[in-house]
């Protein structure tokens, strides 16, 4: 079952991304995220009380709650440092050093988890580490000052880079441990929480706030839509974690990708480039490889 919700995490993930592209724009990116967190935290605590494990939140252990803020921690921890490397570093460095984290997931799931590990695992984090370099298209910075930013900054770029991948790998790590002495629903419901207040700290720190008059009805209409999507998606992911392996889960849902491609080509007449459609290949053979 667990292989299940982890597909329905991609799924809705993959559903999310499309949504942003269609209707939310001219929003700033953290501000965006952190009005959209607010209808994941709703429908988080709505799920709590349809399955009635509000009646266990006393009976949370400490252990589970150190581990669950830390998640959320984590997660807003690798927001942070991704957006400031993006800020300073070019696109097509940062990004290729972020999307490690999930070989980097993989591996921690090994070393900290027990989780299995024989060629058929190495194999799949090789096609996969290697698959989504290829899907990485890349782009010079054509903004002058930006580059210079980033040629002044030497290599600080890639410590907040490698941050953002370290980060968001222990989210899947500290969620693993953290979800297994509660219910799922109720688990997502509290790291969201913590998400909640970092992501609005990140918007007050920017001051993006006095953005929030500037959203139109178009815009708002598909941050709810997105925000529901999120929800479905981070609900499926942490109750497929809950139950099957780290080390598997996350690379199913990175498959995100395959919904978000195949609704944009139909949508959005988007076509991958022969490249990409090679790393595509590579990271959905690697995860398929995992699963069988």
């Amino acid at each position: 079952m667990w292989i299940a919700f982890a597909f329905g995490s991609a799924f809705f993930a993959g559903i999310t991304a499309v949504l942003a592209k269609l209707g939310i724009r001219n929003v700033d990116s953290n501000l965006a995220t952190a009005l959209r967190t607010i209808v994941v935290l709703v429908l988080a605590w709505v799920m709590v009380f349809i399955v009635g494990s509000e009646d266990t939140l006393s009976d949370v252990s400490g252990r589970t709650w150190l581990f669950l803020v830390l998640s959320g921690l984590a997660t807003g921890g690798s927001w942070l440092c991704y957006f400031r490397a993006l800020q300073i570093g070019d696109l097509n460095k940062v990004v290729p050093v972020d999307k490690s984290s999930t070989v980097l997931a993989m591996i921690l799931a090994v070393v900290f988890l027990g989780e299995r590990l024989d060629a058929l695992v190495v194999i799949a984090m090789v096609c996969i580490g290697i698959g989504t370099l290829l899907m990485i298209e890349l782009r010079a910075n054509q903004n002058t000052e930006s580059s210079q930013v980033s040629e002044g900054s030497g290599w600080t770029w890639l410590v907040f880079a490698a941050g953002s991948a370290i980060f968001a790998a222990l989210t899947a790590i500290l969620g693993k441990v953290g979800i297994e002495g509660i219910e799922s629903n109720l688990g997502t419901a509290i790291r969201t929480a913590v998400l909640l207040v970092m992501a609005w700290l990140i918007v007050l720190m920017q001051g993006g706030q006095r953005l929030i008059p500037e959203i139109d009805n178009r815009s708002w209409m598909f941050l709810l839509f997105s925000g529901v999507t999120t929800g479905l998606s981070w609900l499926c992911f942490y109750r497929a974690l809950q139950d099957g392996p780290a080390s598997v889960v996350v690379p199913i849902d990175k498959l995100s990708i395959l919904v978000s491609i195949g609704i944009g080509a139909m949508v959005f007449h988007e076509r991958l480039s022969q490249r990409a459609a090679v790393g595509l290949v590579l990271i959905v053979g690697g995860t398929l490889a995992l699963v069988i």
